[in-house]
Order: C-alpha cells, then sequence, then structure tokens
C-alpha cells in the first residue's frame, strides 16, 4: 500500500505545476461541454428510443393499464442520465491521454532523469489497449446495472468498474515511452494488486463535487507516478 499512497501524494503534490494546472480543467469540462451539448440537441431522440424499448415489455403494458404510463418516461429519461455518466467519464479519460498525458510525462519524467526510454508502446498498441478497456468498461457498467438497486451497489460497482478502466489506460500511457514490451508486461502483472487499488482510490475523486473536476489529471499524475518509480526499481534491481 506505500507505493499507492506515495504516488498518490506526489501526483497531489504536482497539481502546482504551471504545466499541470495549464490542463488541470480541461479533460472534465471539455467532456461535460460535449455531452452536455449532445444531450441538448438529442435528448429526445434518445429518451424516445429508450421509451419505445420499455414500451414493448409487459411491465410497461402493465403500468398503462393501471394509469402509471408516466413511469415509463420517467424511467427512459432516468437511464439516459446512466447512460450519460460512463459517456462522460470514458470521454474525460480520452482527453486526458490525448492532451494532458504528453504534458504529464515531461513533469513527472523530470524526477526520472537516468530512465531510459525504450519506446515499447506504440499509437497501434494504445488504440488496442484502450478498444479493449473500453469495451470491458462499457459491458461491466451495462451487465451491473440492475445491482445498483440494492444501494450500495450504486456507489461501489461505478467506482469498482472504474478502478479496471483507470488501471488498464493510465498504466499503459503511463509506461508507453520508458519501458520495453517485457517490463511493461512484468511491471502489469507484478503489481495487478496496487494498480487495482491506485485505480479505485482515484476512482472515488469521482464522487466529491469540484474535486471530481481534476480526477482525470490527478489520475495521470499517479499512475504515472507510481510506474516510473517501478520501472527504475526493476531495473535498478538487474
Amino acid at each position: 500500500m506505500g507505493p499507492v499512497f506515495t504516488a498518490f501524494a506526489r501526483a497531489l503534490r504536482d497539481i502546482g505545476q504551471p504545466r499541470i494546472l495549464a490542463v488541470l480543467l480541461v479533460p472534465m469540462l471539455g467532456a461535460i461541454v460535449i455531452w452536455s451539448v449532445l444531450a441538448w440537441l438529442y435528448w429526445d431522440s434518445w429518451s424516445g428510443a429508450l421509451q419505445a424499448m420499455l414500451d414493448g415489455t409487459a411491465i410497461a403494458r402493465w403500468l398503462v393499464e393501471h394509469g402509471a404510463a408516466w413511469l415509463i418516461s420517467s424511467t427512459a429519461a432516468l437511464l439516459v442520465l446512466v447512460l450519460l455518466l460512463p459517456a462522460t467519464f470514458i470521454t474525460a479519460i480520452l482527453v486526458t491521454e490525448l492532451i494532458a498525458m504528453p504534458v504529464i510525462l515531461s513533469v513527472v519524467g523530470r524526477a526520472y532523469p537516468g530512465l531510459e526510454k525504450t519506446h515499447g508502446g506504440s499509437v497501434l498498441g494504445s488504440i488496442v489497449n484502450g478498444g479493449v478497456a473500453f469495451t470491458v468498461f462499457a459491458l461491466l457498467w451495462i451487465v451491473t446495472l440492475p445491482l445498483w438497486l440494492t444501494g450500495i451497489g450504486a456507489v461501489l460497482l461505478p467506482a469498482l468498474i472504474a478502478a479496471y478502466l483507470n488501471q488498464r489506460l493510465f498504466r499503459y500511457e503511463a509506461l508507453a515511452e520508458h519501458a520495453s514490451r517485457d517490463e511493461y508486461r512484468d511491471i502489469a502483472a507484478r503489481t495487478k494488486g496496487s494498480l487495482y487499488t491506485l485505480g479505485l482510490l482515484v476512482a472515488f475523486l469521482y464522487y466529491v463535487p469540484f474535486v471530481n473536476l481534476i480526477a482525470p489529471v490527478v489520475s495521470g499524475l499517479a499512475f504515472t507516478h507510481f510506474c516510473l518509480r517501478e520501472l527504475a526499481q526493476l531495473r535498478s534491481a538487474d
């Protein structure tokens, strides 16, 4: 647990760096703006499509017969909101990877001046890794939706799913320049538990109002600190 909290603490410290401040709010605010505009343009279409799906169910027919048809439209609107949450989260992560991660790597990399770059990652590797991560994330989100009704599930399940996405995406981006393919596989396997713990830790930042605006960049900082430290230790042990 020590390396996880050390990486998180260093991430919080680096928020004050001028270059980090310049991109700190870009990912989340950009994602919010994008999906707010899309929701304003397509809300009726999205909610209408979901309501049409619900209208064909036996429960919907029973509700109509008992004068509670309004519940169908309300449920459709709620489902749109539920789907907008992961869409906004994914978009914020994508913007972080495209805009913030190059800045993060240059800032954090200064703490490891002797760490040779072996460029084990690639643009294609990043695309494949991201495609797998987003597909698994979307499937887990959809499959676990019924469990959200348990109450505690609505709090824990999104964080656990986000933890998977965080560690899968950020570990690759953090190590793509510096680590070889073998080193990447070694670190991913050896520190799997710590990576998930760090992913869960930063996932809970999204529950805190205003703090969630900087959560994507803090996540990138924390994983970069953790992964580069692990890489430096791996090489020093050889």
